[in-house]
């Protein structure tokens, strides 16, 4: 069986937290609802679109349709007019080039939309170093583990091969629930304290801790 390390990416590969905090802002103003807490934002960062809507506006159902269109709407315009901001977190493209050439397979699960991960990847010239893409676009919400499910169908690898790296607690539970071992991340959303507790084996606090952890996990 093929080695196959997956990782999230809003928190884990890049910082998109800006820009998905300002972009709810303004879809929250153009609702006319109250906005959200910029922290409880931040938290729900990997969830799908729909979930985290869910979690922000308790009591409001009936504007969610609307919600979620002014968010989509809005992160549109920031990417196609160049101001979106996703920069990736240092020293996560040497780990990458160096897993790759150590012979490990390489996948990403995010609650991004396809079009929003393939465009944060291109943008950092990334999208060819991984094997497998799962997004919201086709699987149930994190912490469902239909995309770690797909993505080691994907790359020919299976339980006992499979790593997940992430930032939220979303990431460590799907990890159980799809039955692989996960390692979380200290840079990103939730607290290392938090990812433990959901599961994670370890959290790296630097690119070379999560290069060891990955590194000797199969």
């Amino acid at each position: 069986m093929n080695r196959l390390a997956v990782f999230d990416c809003d928190g884990t590969l890049v910082d998109g937290q800006a820009a998905i905090c300002d972009t709810m802002a303004d879809a929250f103003a153009k609702a006319d609802l109250p906005l959200p807490d910029r922290n409880q934002v931040r938290r729900i960062v990997g969830l799908s679109l729909p979930q985290a809507l869910r979690l922000l506006a308790p009591g409001y159902e009936a504007k969610h349709g609307a919600l979620l269109e002014h968010y989509k709407t809005g992160f549109r315009d920031r990417r196609t007019s160049g101001v979106l901001e996703e920069p990736l977190y240092d020293g996560i493209v040497a780990l990458i080039e160096r897993l790759s050439q150590a012979g490990w397979q390489l996948g990403v699960a995010t609650g991004k939309s396809d079009r929003g991960l393939f465009s944060c990847l291109e943008r950092h010239g990334l999208l060819d170093r991984f094997v497998t893409l799962q997004t919201a676009d086709r699987h149930p919400s994190k912490p469902h583990p239909a995309m770690l499910e797909q993505a080691m169908t994907d790359a020919g690898a299976d339980t006992g091969s499979t790593v997940m790296i992430g930032d939220t607690t979303f990431d460590m539970e799907m990890a159980a629930a799809a039955g692989v071992r996960a390692f979380g991340v200290a840079w990103g959303y939730h607290e290392p304290a938090e990812l433990l507790e959901a599961g994670a084996e370890a959290v790296a606090n630097d690119m070379a801790e999560l290069e060891q952890m990955i590194s000797n996990a199969v």
